[in-house]
């Protein structure tokens, strides 16, 4: 009898990856969805899901989605996972994360046999980072510079309580940067990415809009990030926190420079205001030898090749 996967979140950038990847894997997968959600992302596969309405800031409907679905194991992504919007929206984000990764938690509580939870952190958590703490690793002090790494590092302390008061089974992985084709178009990468596209085809001026470009992102493609998803809820020790990095840091200029040599359009660059951060991370490079060691995952895929996917894939909607 096929394992069954929830996927919470399971429309975005990474439930759409991830849902590709189970699949292939022999497990029957199911995902949470709202009324309103867009679904562009998983319709070439849909007729392989079971999909349910759910809303988690409702604890009724996640104990109804759980009591209708009966997984062996939950991906936990659903989530305001935009850190600018977190200082423009800071109660619906903590709302949203917290409250959501509580009421999950809690209808998981009473089953028997409870499925294995993976819980998405976020390399945000760690925020403010010394010179002497790079690369980093999971015992770092959890130093958050914006509403959205707060609500990760409840979501951490939570879901590690919950394992801790009930034995439930839960892992939390803390991805850093990853991207990759469907990457939403507000984060950097997708956002260069896109109006590179339009510029070769003629709808926007030459010129690329940009934010900070000297913050360092260790960046991941999502299509190995969604492998280690699944190695953390079959391998990994419950009640643990992992890192899942590359394990090398790009600035912001250098990503797009790589993507500006994969056009033969010259444009100029322009910083606007509204695209800086109140406060941004300098760098953010992790060491994830602990998730090695645990499951033998490594990424495979190219950083340039990432971007070159990325860019094909607005080149295809624009």
């Amino acid at each position: 009898m096929k394992k069954k996967a929830l996927i919470t979140g399971i429309t975005g950038f990474v439930g759409s990856h991830l849902s590709e990847y189970l699949l292939t894997q022999d497990v029957e997968v199911y995902g949470s969805i709202r009324w309103r959600s867009r679904t562009d992302n998983i319709e070439h596969i849909r007729d392989n899901l079971h999909l349910f309405e759910a809303d988690i800031r409702d604890a009724h409907s996640v104990q109804q989605l759980i009591d209708k679905t009966e997984p062996d194991y939950i991906f936990h992504l659903a989530a305001q996972s935009f850190v600018p919007t977190s200082w423009h929206a800071p109660i619906e984000t903590l709302g949203t994360n917290i409250l959501g990764c509580a009421n999950l938690l809690e209808a998981v509580r009473g089953i028997n046999g409870a499925p294995a939870i993976h819980v998405a952190g976020s390399s945000e958590e760690y925020g403010l980072i010394q010179p002497d703490e790079i690369p980093i690793r999971e015992n770092n002090p959890l130093r958050p510079m914006s509403p959205y790494g707060v609500s990760k590092v409840a979501q951490t302390l939570l879901t590690q309580q919950y394992h801790l008061s009930y034995g439930l089974k839960t892992v939390v992985t803390r991805a850093f940067n990853h991207t990759g084709p469907r990457r939403g178009e507000v984060f950097a990468t997708s956002n260069f990415a896109k109006q590179v596209a339009e510029i070769e085809k003629g709808k926007k001026e030459p010129i690329i809009y940009v934010g900070n470009l000297d913050a360092q992102r260790d960046f991941t493609d999502v299509r190995d990030i969604v492998k280690a998803y699944w190695l953390a809820v079959s391998r990994c020790k419950y009640g643990e926190a992992y890192n899942i990095c590359s394990g090398k840091a790009w600035k912001i200029k250098e990503v797009l420079s790589l993507l500006l040599a994969m056009t033969n359009k010259k444009v100029k660059i322009r910083q606007e205001q509204d695209r800086m951060r109140p406060s941004d991370v300098p760098i953010l490079l992790g060491d994830c030898t602990k998730f090695k060691e645990q499951t033998s995952w490594a990424p495979e895929i190219p950083f340039e090749k990432t971007l070159e996917d990325l860019l094909n894939y607005w080149r295809n909607r624009t």
